[in-house]
Order: C-alpha cells, then structure tokens, then sequence
C-alpha cells in the first residue's frame, strides 16, 4: 500500500493518549504523518508525544467543546497541512436496563451523558476537522483528506444493558455514509471502524474469566483484537482513495448475543 498521501500532511487523533487511538498514533507517525495526541489524558498523551519525538505533539482536547477541538486542530496545522482525523476516544460506559429488575427506569442522564461522548463528541470533530481539512489544497487525485471514525459492533447487536453504548455507536454507524456524501463536494472521505472485543486498557481489566467468555463467541481467530490490527485498518481506510461512506467490521466474525 503506498502512502505517499501522507507526506507534508498532519492528523489528529482523539483518545489517541492510550489504547486503540494510542496505537493508531504510532502507526501514523511511523508511516510518515505529523501526529496530534487529542486527548484528555495528559500525563500519557505527552509521554507519548516525548517518546515519538518530531512530527509529534499532545493537546489536551474535551471532544464535546467546539473551542478545545479548534486548539488542537491549530496544533496539528503547525505540525503539517492538515488532511486527516481519526476519532477514537473512549471514557466510560453505562451498563443499565432501561427497566431494571425493581422496576425503576434507567437513568436519563446517564443515557445522555453517553450520546454527548460517543455520538456528539464524534460530530463535533467531524465537523471542525473537515473544514479545516477543506481549506487545504487538493491532491492530485482531487482529494483533499480523510476521515476514520469509530462505532462498535454494539451499534449493530446491543446486548442487554447497553441502550445508551448502542444508540451512540449505532449513530456513528448511520452518520458514515452521509457524511461521505455531504464532504464529497471538497474531496474528503468519510469511513468507520467498528471494532469487536479489542485488548484494550479497559478489557483487560475485566478478568480473564469474562475474557475467555467473549473470545469463545469469535469464529476465527478466538483471541482479543490487537490495537496494532485496528491501526492496520485505520492506515488503510485513510490511504485507500477508493474506500468511501464504508463500515468495516473488525471482530473476527463476531456477532454478539443478547448478553
């Protein structure tokens, strides 16, 4: 695969201080991209931003604040022209019935608290990252830069407990494809991830009990997905000028059940 598109070019990478954005972070910087660590993290993001050295820098970014997002977009444009984002942050979860077993309602805030991280937060920089991305010169294939966001396979089959998880990731998968379409006038290309059980911070957290629970629901190969094999897809969709308005389902063929 050539990526020659990266020369001279800046991305910005949300939750990019640890795990899967961490991950993608280091493929970037190696294939020759000028790298913003946009995160909340700051004691890992800077640490990382150390150990890359050039072409590297952290910006301590909140997703949801249009004025955060613009800072650290301004870093990325002092690193490079910038052409491309990958959104990939992470931070918590709400595990609730939407009636629970005593028969009280889930919380809404909880619910909305949610959607603002996973659902608007993505926007949020869809948004500021394409148009700055659209005021760069265009490539000589017309393209101006790309987009990878991240939705789940939860957005597809929620299981139980994840009503607000599923409708934020189920929001990043319907909004693919049209923003595809509404950028297509400036040359840029819009494409998700929707990672399966990954080796995460947070996953490995959870014991290797539940682990072995997970994995022996994947047809093939029955392990965790690697954030290196997340940073694989994520180099492709943003080099592959061919690839646009796509889902790419990285989870070794699972799908999961109700719980």
């Amino acid at each position: 695969m050539s990526t020659n598109v990266f020369e001279g070019a800046s991305a910005i990478v949300s939750g990019g201080a640890g795990g899967l954005g961490a991950a993608t972070v280091r493929r970037l910087h190696a294939e020759g991209l000028a790298v913003v660590i946009a995160d909340l993290a700051e004691d890992q993001g800077r640490a990382l931003a150390d150990e890359l050295g050039d072409r590297a820098a952290f910006a301590r970014t909140d997703v949801t604040d249009e004025d955060s997002v613009n800072a650290a977009l301004d870093a990325a444009a002092a690193l490079g022209t910038v052409r491309y984002a990958v959104i990939a942050h992470g931070g918590f979860g709400v595990t609730e019935r939407i009636v629970g077993r005593d028969g009280s309602p889930a919380d809404y805030r909880g619910f909305t608290r949610t959607i603002d991280l996973y659902l608007n937060g993505t926007f949020n920089l869809l948004r500021l990252a394409s148009a700055r991305i659209a005021k760069s010169d265009p490539l000589p294939t017309g393209e101006r830069g790309a987009v990878v966001m991240t939705a789940s396979i939860a957005g597809y089959e929620g299981q139980i407990g994840q009503a607000s998880y599923t409708a934020a990731k189920a929001g990043v998968i319907g909004l693919t494809l049209v923003s595809a379409r509404d950028l297509s006038s400036v040359g840029i290309r819009v494409n998700t991830v929707a990672p399966g059980t990954m080796r995460t911070p947070i996953m490995e957290s959870v014991g290797q009990e539940l682990i072995s629970k997970l994995t022996s629901a994947v047809p093939f190969p029955k392990r965790l997905g690697e954030p290196a094999e997340y940073a694989d897809a994520v180099t492709f969709l943003l080099a592959n000028g061919y690839v646009n308005g796509e889902v790419l389902r990285l989870d070794g063929g699972q799908r999961f059940a109700p719980r």
